[in-house]
């Protein structure tokens, strides 16, 4: 069973990775091969680099991957990543599995001295988001997730516009209000599919049984996600407040309260900054609305920063600005551009572990508060909720034995 496999090299690996050339292909590879892993090998570049492995628990993923282009051809496959880690020798990694598994796979690639993409939600707690950040420490790896819109130019430099005063003091900052994760409800087994090993599907959690709308809709549930579905918490969510985590410059901060506007499991949640801002989830699904950012109310005017355009007023508000980006493919290829850049001159990418953990962390607070019905006050320096011992402990969930965060 993969839980009682452990790579024999990740300790050596760690203590020696890869000094790359400047004419150096850096070598690749994919850990999870479903719809958003392949979306990415479909759609987007990878300037100078190779794949040389994917990997994916439902083995037939890969040979999908495998046949997007020629180049991918080449790359071997593996069940079992750890095995992977053994036996290739790779400087990166994409980890594009499933929310509930990705942290300890991220972890086990860090200490095999490879960095790593990891994609969005980074984390399915808050407890996790912090051995991660131990790790990347303590292995000195290089860490970007995959909130993309970081790294999309006109998204990028309204982001600086914000963080120097272009539209004065943020008075307020208004998101929509996020759907909050499901909770899974027994369903008669169903037959296996070929070459799913489930235990490892499983991961953390419960080894439930096999039933294919767990399978394939695994990010609306609480176990596997915080709300990944499209309009989820952690799902456009994560975006969205990324985006407004960039925007006020918090990248190593936070809200100091999250207080619940309303009753039930989707109460819009009114946070405040110590700065005074506030960071309002009340704003309603409508074909306008910044789904994927959020509306900045500064002292000079409003500028709503949407993925690839903006929206402003007064109409002299903005001046000079980049030109719009169009979403679809091609939308992560400056993201990409920068992890692998960053692989090569070992500075911090534009979405950095830490940035990625405190935008996570507020997704994580958003339901925790909502649970709870009361005001949380938050401590980000110490990462603790200072008023509520049961929602300090919703930061951390159990973890199924043989699938516990490592000592870091």
């Amino acid at each position: 069973m993969l839980r009682r496999h452990f790579f024999l090299g990740a300790a050596t690996a760690a203590a020696s990775p890869r000094v790359l050339g400047a004419n150096d292909r850096i070598q690749l590879a994919m850990i999870g091969l479903g719809g958003r892993g392949r979306w990415l090998l479909q759609n987007e570049e990878f300037p100078g680099a190779s794949f040389a492995a994917f990997s994916d628990c439902w083995l037939p993923q890969c040979e999908k991957a495998a046949q997007i282009r020629p180049s991918y051809a080449q790359a071997k496959h593996y069940q079992d990543y750890r095995r992977m880690l053994d036996s290739e020798k790779l400087d990166a990694v994409f980890v594009e599995t499933t929310t509930h598994a990705r942290v300890l796979i991220a972890i086990h690639c860090m200490e095999a001295g490879l960095d790593v993409y990891a994609e969005k939600p980074m984390t399915l707690t808050v407890e996790e988001g912090r051995v991660m950040r131990r790790a990347a420490a303590r292995y000195k790896r290089i860490v970007q997730c995959g909130t993309q819109q970081r790294s999309i130019p006109i998204n990028a430099w309204a982001s600086k516009l914000v963080r120097e005063g272009g539209i004065g003091r943020v008075k307020e900052v208004i998101a929509c209000n996020f759907e909050p994760p499901k909770r899974w409800t027994p369903k008669p087994e169903m037959p296996m599919p070929e070459g799913l090993d489930w235990d490892q599907w499983c991961n953390q959690t419960e080894l439930r049984p096999y039933h294919e709308e767990l399978h394939r809709r695994w990010a609306w549930y609480w176990d596997y996600d915080n709300g990944g579905q499209s309009w989820g918490v952690s799902g456009w969510g994560t975006h969205a407040l990324d985006q407004v985590q960039c925007a006020l410059g918090a990248d190593d901060t936070g809200p100091v309260e999250f207080s619940p506007a309303g009753e039930g499991e989707q109460a819009p949640v009114i946070m405040r900054y110590a700065s005074g801002t506030l960071l309002k989830c009340t704003g309603q699904k409508r074909p306008d609305h910044s789904d994927l950012g959020a509306i900045f109310v500064g002292e000079k005017g409003t500028l709503e920063i949407k993925r690839g355009t903006l929206v402003w007023d007064p109409p002299d508000l903005i001046r000079n600005k980049p030109e719009d980006t169009p979403e679809g493919p091609g939308e992560n290829r400056w993201h990409i551009e920068n992890f692998l850049e960053c692989v090569r001159t070992r500075r911090q990418p534009n979405a950095h572990l830490e940035a990625a953990h405190r935008s996570t962390t507020i997704c994580h607070l958003i339901t925790i508060c909502r649970e709870r019905g009361k005001k949380l006050e938050w401590d980000p320096k110490a990462e603790r909720v200072k008023n509520d011992a049961q929602a300090n402990a919703m930061l951390a969930r159990p973890r199924r034995k043989g699938f516990e965060l490592p000592r870091v």
